[in-house]
């Protein structure tokens, strides 16, 4: 799709609905895996509330089923019988984009009677359709599109979400970036600005997207496009802000706005903009895009397009059962709405402008305009829905309102209960003090809006009683600041008990997966390959079950388009329930197999979204940790056996280095083969002294006819075995001693040491007839 081209998809409004869920926890796509635990309460309210919040509009399809749509994928034999599934492909489970994607997928699939399957990592990464492919009925794959062709080659209908395959025809779920990028662009120019600059990861669909529609708004407004107010980032990240920061800088005090195509790109920038001197938005106003939770309490404040990707979630999921249902859907998708979160970045002050807006109140309702003016300070920049009632948000604004016209009148005020719960309401909708304490000057100013004039006594009371508001909220927010501080120990406690469990465990229990008995999991596998290249089956290595839901044998086999088995998984996972994760565990060395986990959410889990994919690394870990020690001792069995071997070998190249033959009655030949250095001179030394000694010799035969050259050193050796033979009783002859080695012995003391010239030689002088024959030589002398 062309730069700038809008789709004829359907685009999905804004919904009231996803006002009560965390602000826009994103970054756009590429947006990084950042943490966000917990969820901001900006505006996240109780459970109770939510249910009675309009339910989500949902997107009208054309009347007829799209003419290239593929045909309604038909489930495997036997299929029938289960809860159809949704199969959701999610580079990241963590992060501002990714999680609440997730839940908004989750949510909208329990209510049509799905089961939601998630896989982390890409379609090639997880082998899709391969992985689970036999349960389930379509495919989800949000952002990262590698290996998507695979999916194409399927029979299951898929969807991508937050980009648009190149290659690949199929519906997306996109937000209107156009739209929201306009919406910043034109607010600029309303404030006067005309040298706007744009910031932005080019490398992601959705920044593109956004640069198109800044080009269009400017032409628009008649402004020259000006290529120089372009600067490219590194990243949708923080760090991509700071490292485009000082290209911004440069283009100071020429330019004197700039729209960013993510949050995390301007509040990365903003610290570096504040230690150059540049204050926002007097020197430079910034507009970012995503209304991450980081937004609001930024310095100042941002100002933001707001998303909502849980939103986004649930088109994903409707756009997808349509098509699994063989009913009518837009061939192009969905985008989903957005809307301007306007704040003091861009140089608005929307509390004091609506403290400054002057209302007229009808007296017979003081009550009902007043609650709702709190409300709608409290949500601000949302707008309340004028047909929504204000308790519906803030249950408890009525007993506030009850107090402040107790204290007015001097009746009986509300209880300290029924008044901090208001404040902890209160809470739960916002956590920005500046709005909060905006709230309380609000209330204490309601009477002057009205004209009404108080006497000095009912002044004082009203005043007592804002004071006490103050302090009850003041603790109603450190509250939730103390419970958000328990909520990290606990979950840092959790950490490290898995993490102590899986790298200082033993082996069964990696596999058995008992360390997830100190988390929330209800129910987990896990599968190796049988053979990581080839990647053909699975077999169960571990399992663990909370709710007593059985799990499969250790050691059965899967084929990956089967797993997990189906007839194995919790009750709260076939009907949808529970959320079934997939996992792949790798380490640098090897893919390892797939970890399933079962549970309400990743957040239940494992206390925070990011947790799940640190687990995996660090079984991952524990895995090549304990193949390595399984290597090391079957390589420290066999060094232990190569060393015996050795060693037997050593001691017998040591006797045949220097063999001690036993020729004759009292005569030890010791044949010397081969080059003698320091050592085997020694070793000579030894074993003939030792033989002597053994064989009670008189004479030793040192045959050097097989030794090619002897050095100064190794005459010196013989010498000195010639020396403690004697010493012993024996003499030492010297056979086939060689002109060269008659040479090296010059200077030698070799004590009473004798030479033949050949072995013969010596058994003829040394044998019986020899010696008395030398005897009788010596007696006729």
């Amino acid at each position: 799709m062309g730069q700038g081209r809008r789709d004829s998809g359907i685009v999905v409004p804004e919904q009231w609905g996803e006002l009560s869920g965390a602000p826009g926890q994103g970054a756009g796509p590429g947006r990084g895996t950042g943490s966000s635990f917990p969820p901001t309460r900006r505006s996240s309210l109780p459970p109770a509330r939510r249910s009675s919040l309009p339910p989500a509009h949902r997107s009208s399809l054309p009347p007829a089923r799209c003419a290239d749509a593929p045909p309604p994928h038909v489930p495997a034999a036997g299929a029938a019988a289960r809860f159809r599934t949704l199969g959701v492909i999610s580079p990241f489970l963590d992060g501002s984009f990714w999680n609440p994607v997730l839940l908004g997928i989750h949510d909208s699939a329990q209510q049509r009677g799905f089961r939601t399957l998630v896989l982390r990592g890409t379609p090639f990464e997880v082998h899709a359709p391969s992985l689970a492919g036999e349960q389930v009925d379509g495919w989800i794959v949000l952002i990262e599109l590698h290996g998507i062709e695979a999916l194409a080659r399927g029979r299951a209908p898929f969807i991508t979400v937050g980009t648009r395959a190149a290659d690949v025809a199929c519906p997306a779920v996109i937000p209107d970036n156009h739209g929201g990028m306009r919406s910043a662009v034109r607010h600029l120019i309303e404030h006067g600005h005309r040298r706007i600059a744009f910031v932005g990861y080019f490398d992601a669909y959705d920044v593109r997207e956004r640069f198109a529609s800044y080009k269009d708004t400017l032409a628009e407004a008649g402004i020259a496009f000006d290529p120089d107010l372009v600067i490219r980032s590194d990243n949708n990240w923080y760090t991509g802000g700071q490292g485009a920061a000082p290209a911004l800088l440069a283009r100071l005090p020429g330019c004197t706005a700039a729209v960013f195509a993510t949050d995390k790109n301007a509040l990365g920038m903003m610290p570096p903009l504040r230690a150059a001197g540049v204050r926002i938005p007097e020197d430079l106003a910034i507009i970012g895009f995503d209304d991450i939770a980081d937004a609001e309490s930024a310095d100042p404040p941002l100002t933001t397009v707001r998303q909502r990707f849980e939103m986004m979630g649930s088109a994903a999921c409707d756009l997808l059962a349509s098509m699994i249902a063989g009913e009518a859907f837009p061939a192009e998708g969905v985008r989903t709405a957005n809307a301007l979160a306007v704040r003091s970045s861009c140089g608005c002050n929307t509390v004091q402008e609506f403290l400054d807006k002057e209302d007229t109140v009808p007296e017979e309702d003081a009550a009902g305009v007043l609650a709702r003016q709190l409300v709608e300070l409290l949500l601000l920049p949302q707008p309340l829905p004028p047909d929504l009632p204000p308790t519906e948000v803030w249950p408890a604004v009525t007993s506030l309102i009850d107090g402040y016209f107790a204290a007015l009148r001097g009746t009986a005020p509300p209880s300290a209960a029924e008044l901090g719960g208001a404040c902890r309401q209160a809470v739960d909708i916002t956590m920005d003090v500046g709005t909060l304490l905006a709230a309380i000057r609000l209330l204490g100013q309601f009477h002057e809006r009205r004209g009404a004039s108080l006497d000095d006594a009912a002044r004082r009371r009203v005043e007592a009683f804002l004071e006490l508001v103050r302090l009850t909220i003041t603790r109603a927010r450190l509250e939730a600041e103390s419970q958000y501080v328990r909520q990290l120990g606990v979950l840092a406690r959790t950490n490290y008990d898995v993490s102590f469990a899986l790298l200082g465990g033993t082996q069964q229990a990696t596999r058995s997966l008992s360390w997830l008995e100190t988390t929330t999991v209800i129910w987990g596998c896990l599968a190796l390959w049988d053979d990581p290249q080839a990647r053909s089956r699975l077999v169960v290595a571990g399992a663990y079950s909370r709710d007593g839901s059985p799990t499969p044998p250790i050691g059965r086999r899967c084929r990956p388009e089967a797993f997990p088995p189906a007839e194995m998984l919790p009750p709260s996972a076939e009907d949808g329930t529970h959320m079934v994760l997939l996992l792949p565990i790798r380490s640098a060395r090897r893919d390892w197999g797939i970890l399933v986990l079962v549970g309400p959410t990743l957040v239940a889990m494992a206390g925070d979204e990011g947790t799940v994919a640190i687990w995996g690394t660090l079984l991952g870990a524990a895995l090549e940790r304990d193949a390595l020690v399984d290597s090391l001792s079957s390589q420290h069995a066999d060094l232990q056996k190569a060393y015996e071997i050795e060693r037997a070998l050593s001691e017998t190249v040591r006797e045949l280095g220097c063999p001690l033959i036993p020729l004759l009655p009292g005569v030890l030949l010791v044949p010397l083969i081969g080059m003698i250095d320091g050592g085997r001179a020694r070793q000579v030394l030894e074993k003939v002294s030792e033989g002597v000694s053994r064989h009670r010799a008189s004479s030793v035969l040192l045959d050097l006819t097989g030794v090619p050259f002897v050095d100064a050193r190794v005459a010196d050796t013989v010498g000195m075995t010639s020396r403690a033979s004697a010493l012993l009783g024996a003499r030492v002859y010297l056979v086939g001693v060689r002109p060269e080695i008659a040479m090296s012995l010059v200077g030698v003391d070799l004590g009473v040491l004798s030479t033949f010239s050949s072995l013969s030689a010596a058994l003829r002088e040394l044998a019986p007839a020899g010696r008395r024959a030398r005897k009788a030589r010596r007696g006729a002398r």
